[in-house]
Formats: structure tokens, sequence, C-alpha cells
């Protein structure tokens, strides 16, 4: 075992310069090379979550099936947390430490690290998206959340966590639907895809619309797409002037590549913002780089 612990002993700083990261492999490495003489009792009630943590949804059931688990077996791997002003801050272990509490543990093993405040960022984030313990929703914001605070782009970002560009884009897309439609995708009753063709309408009452039919009637996404197609062309004629199906195909196509909705009208391109990281972001997808940046 200490042949292995000098195998895999690393410092904090070699295992978040890896790329691309991998929740798994930290949280071993961890455990791997910290003594059993280190592992500590610390009190849940001076436990709180990771300021960085995007999970806002856990399942009560199988919290209560874990903490039925805790009962009987214990906690059987060490939660990892960091050292704060006021107790500790969960680095790894959330649902054990929830669990921990519900099946009447006062204390649960732990690992103290000093982590700086961008890995706890990268930890949160990198917890649940390898996991996939995270709504879309969710990750949305938490992408949203990591690009205005670190100020990396998008390409940095999706080579760190090991996801395509389009898919943070599109994923970023979302964040534009009304709060109701969010919460509906938080509940699962309106999937990733289907939120992703809404993601691309401006009309609020459409969206609105199209959403009860996707819950009600359980549409397929070709269907939805159909729809808007079909709802787009028969918009009747008025001051703005009539798309042709073209045009409503490169909005789409513009759409999907920046994220934002893009609107094709008497000659010009409109592309909103709803930010200054959100035009960068809207820049560096068009290879479009300011001098001094």
């Amino acid at each position: 075992m200490e042949t292995k612990r000098k195998a895999l002993g690393k410092g904090l700083e070699q295992l978040f310069n890896n790329e691309p990261m991998d929740f798994n492999t930290m949280k071993e490495e961890i455990i791997n090379t910290t003594k059993e003489t280190d592992v500590v009792s610390i009190p849940i009630n001076e436990i709180r979550s990771n300021p960085y943590q995007p999970r806002k949804y856990f399942d009560q059931n199988t919290l209560e099936e874990l903490a039925s688990s805790i009962k009987e077996h214990g906690v059987l791997e060490p939660i990892i947390v960091k050292k704060s002003i006021k107790g500790y801050e969960l680095v790894a272990g959330e649902r054990r430490t929830k669990a921990a509490a519900i099946a009447g543990l006062n204390v649960v093993p732990a690992i103290i690290k000093n982590f700086s405040d961008e890995q706890m960022m990268d930890i949160a984030l990198l917890e649940n998206i390898q996991r996939d313990d995270l709504t879309p929703v969710e990750i949305a914001r938490a992408f949203k959340n990591y690009l205005d605070k670190s100020g990396i782009t998008q390409d940095e970002l999706s080579k760190k966590f090991s996801k395509s560009r389009s898919y943070i884009t599109n994923l970023l897309g979302l964040l534009s639907l009304p709060k109701n439609i969010l919460k509906y995708i938080n509940e699962g009753k309106i999937s990733q895809s289907h939120a992703r063709v809404l993601s691309k309408l401006e009309d609020e009452s459409l969206i609105e619309k199209l959403a009860n039919k996707i819950i009600t009637e359980n549409i397929s996404v070709r269907e939805l797409e159909q729809l808007v197609i079909n709802t787009q062309k028969k918009k009747p004629i008025s001051r703005i002037e009539t798309k042709t199906t073209k045009q409503i195909m490169l909005e789409n196509v513009l759409r999907d590549l920046i994220g934002s909705k893009v609107t094709i009208s008497k000659n010009k391109i409109t592309i909103p913002y709803d930010s200054e990281p959100d035009l960068m972001r809207i820049l560096e997808i068009l290879n479009i780089n300011i001098e001094g940046e």
C-alpha cells in the first residue's frame, strides 16, 4: 500500500494542471495518498456546501436509501473538506453528508485539504457534470458562472471539462428561456433537446404554448421543429418583412453556432448579448480578436 501511495502521490497543483480533468481520478488520488491516521471525524453541523456547488436538487428517495445503508454500515468512504473561517466547506461527498445527517449521525470521517477558490469551483463543476447529477439548466448556470468568474474562453472551458464548444454554447442558450420553462426543464417535464429548439424563439407566448404542447401531447423534437417552422411561415404580413424559409434556416444555423437568438431582418443580422462576458463569448465564436484583450 505504501508503494502505491508513493506512486500516486501528487501535489494539488499537479492534480489540477492535468487536462482534461477527471473528478474520480482526483478524488482517488487524495484518498489513496492520505494516511488512515490523517482521516478525522468532524461534526456534521460544522459542514456547509461548496459555495460554488451548482447542484440544487437532491432526490430524497435516494438519500433515504443511502441513509439506511449508512445506519447499517456507517460512512465507508471519508468525505473531503476544506477548512474555512466557520467550520468546513465540502469538496466531495455532499450526498454522504446529507444522508449521514438523515441517519442520525453527528460526525463523519473526513480528509481536510487546502483548496483555492478556483479549485473549489473546478471540483464542484467536475463532480456533477462527470456524474450527470445536474439538470441541463444547472449545468448551464454553472458554466456561465464559471466563465464570468474565471475569465477563460469557451475553448479553454471546453478543453478543461472535456465538452465540445457547441455543447456549452447550446447549454448557455437555454438560460434565455422564461423562468417557468426553466422550471419545467429542472423537473424533467421538458427535455434538453426540446428546450434547445424553444431557446431559439423570441416570442414568449409562443414558447409557453409550445412548452405546454410538449408536456400535454408528448410531441417529439422533430415534430416541435416542424411546428416552429410552420408557425414562423404563418406570421401575418406587417411592417416587418416576411421571412423566407432560407432566412429562417440561416437564423437557426447562426443561433446553434452562437447560442443567442440571432435574427435576420431588413438586410441586417442582429445578435443580442446580456453582458460584457457574453459579448466576448460571441466575439470569440466569430473569431474576432480585440486588440489589447
